[in-house]
């Protein structure tokens, strides 16, 4: 009687914990097939510019399952004042890649990707992504308020955030959703990493900052922790415009020509030096672009941005306490494809790192020469070098990262507290960089106001 009530209770149990997904667990035989479940439900949904920032945005997401019979879709419409709620009245389709990640047990999913086209600027904008067999939930975007140069955008910037300790990510899920910014960069260094446990730390990550990516133009270049199977799960999940797979673009926002740069290429030959050859010499023509007269006089700040950095004080022997970086000097003895004298020549304003887990911002500098500005007590007002800061305390489980001793004469201000930098380009003239401390509550612990009355090559300038 006693093993009769254990097995109506058994059985009551399983009915019970069945009936949620539709049906009665099995005992599966060795001549039996496990149940099949598909997974059409759009996840991980993140945006990007397009190729024409003031009026294209790519939407990305994944689905473990691909639908069949069906397209990736994107139903958008004007978010009008005074008008709720909005009506998804337009309709963009895209393509679905298949990614498999290269570990053992070959984890599959499907990347979709849609371009929204013609979008009005100076407008929001709700979306969902899916298709007929799933949606994901609402969001929102914002357009860019004009397609010309004379608009202030405002930016949050740093590195190496990852699925653990990620310190920044509930203030920026916060301040994205109070409208403070046009776009992240996030400048290397994902997850820690997105192949780890067969790719599911990425897929996390990747769900983690939805909240912010799905919302703004998450935009990204690869650190040193994207390397495995050769960046394969950076170069599938992300969508950054150019069409060199993710590893190297620019795009112009208000007043300022960004430039992202793939570090790395300097660091894996493993894989070949086509990579960085081909970078560089699209660099060369990017900054030779840039500096036409009639495209510096409309944008004339230039910003690049990397995951290693060219200088750094930090306790780390294998960048920081070698003067001849490789992605300063190029490759060793022989000294080709060096960045530090393309950047002095086209006059970049200034050059943005992570990977040090912690914040440094360095004096105006050019081959270990502090060059300030000519005014006295205003070293940030027509420099005769550009400005580089590191920016890499956004919170990964690998901790923060100790400085020197002795810190160098050219490091002008420094923190291990985690964080992130904010940018605001006012105008054409003036840019303001803030440093916010997680460790503070928020508190802004360095600022300071970079001037140009002038911009162009500091060759002509020194």
């Amino acid at each position: 009687m006693e093993s009769l009530q254990h097995l109506l209770l058994l059985t009551s149990l399983l009915l019970v914990a069945g009936g949620g997904i539709g049906f009665i667990p099995q005992v599966v035989g060795a001549d039996q097939e496990e149940v099949s479940i598909v997974h059409y439900q759009p996840e991980q949904v993140h945006l990007a510019f397009g190729e024409r920032t003031a009026s294209e945005m790519v939407v990305t997401w994944s689905t473990r399952s691909l639908p069949p019979d069906t397209a990736s879709v994107v139903e958008y419409g004007l978010i009008v004042a005074g008008q709720a709620p909005s009506r998804l009245n337009q309709r963009a389709q895209g393509t679905a890649t298949r990614f498999v990640d290269g570990g053992r047990k070959h984890s599959t999913q499907f990347i979709h990707r849609v371009t929204l086209s013609q979008l009005e600027a100076n407008s929001s904008y709700a979306y969902h992504c899916g298709s007929a067999l799933g949606w994901s939930a609402v969001y929102q975007f914002r357009t860019v308020p004009d397609a010309d140069a004379d608009w202030s955008p405002s930016l949050a910037i740093y590195g190496d955030m990852g699925n653990e300790n990620a310190q920044s990510l509930a203030r920026l899920q916060q301040e994205t959703q109070q409208g403070m910014y046009d776009a992240i960069i996030h400048v290397g260094d994902f997850a820690y990493d997105m192949n780890t446990k067969e790719a599911r730390v990425g897929d996390e990550f990747m769900r983690q900052i939805e909240t912010v990516a799905a919302y703004l133009p998450y935009m990204v270049v690869p650190g040193n922790h994207e390397e495995k199977f050769n960046f394969s799960n950076y170069r599938a999940r992300f969508s950054m415009p150019g069409g060199t797979e993710n590893m190297f673009y620019s795009f112009d926002l208000g007043p300022v020509h960004f430039i992202g740069i793939s570090t790395e290429v300097y660091y894996f030959m493993n894989y070949g030096v086509k990579s960085l050859v081909f970078q560089y010499e699209w660099l060369r023509r990017d900054l030779e672009q840039a500096n036409l007269p009639e495209n510096r006089s409309k944008r004339p700040w230039i910003i690049i941005y990397g995951h290693r950095p060219m200088y750094c004080s930090n306790e780390n022997d294998n960048d920081c306490t070698h003067s001849e970086t490789l992605t300063r000097v190029g490759w060793p003895f022989v000294h080709m494809f060096g960045l530090e004298p393309l950047l002095y020549e086209f006059g970049v304003d200034v050059a943005i790192w992570a990977h040090e887990h912690s914040y440094e911002r360095l004096w105006p500098i050019y081959d270990y020469e502090v060059r300030n500005g000519t005014l006295q007590g205003s070293p940030y007002e027509n420099p005769g070098a550009p400005v580089h800061i590191v920016t890499g305390s956004a919170g990964c489980n690998e901790g923060r990262e100790p400085f020197k001793g002795k810190i160098p004469e050219w490091s002008a201000f420094h923190s291990q507290d985690y964080g992130y930098t904010r940018l605001k380009a006012h105008n054409r003239t003036h840019l303001h960089f803030e440093q916010v401390s997680d460790d503070q509550n928020g508190a802004i612990i360095d600022q300071f106001w970079l001037i140009k009355s002038h911009h162009g090559s500091y060759q002509n300038q020194n």
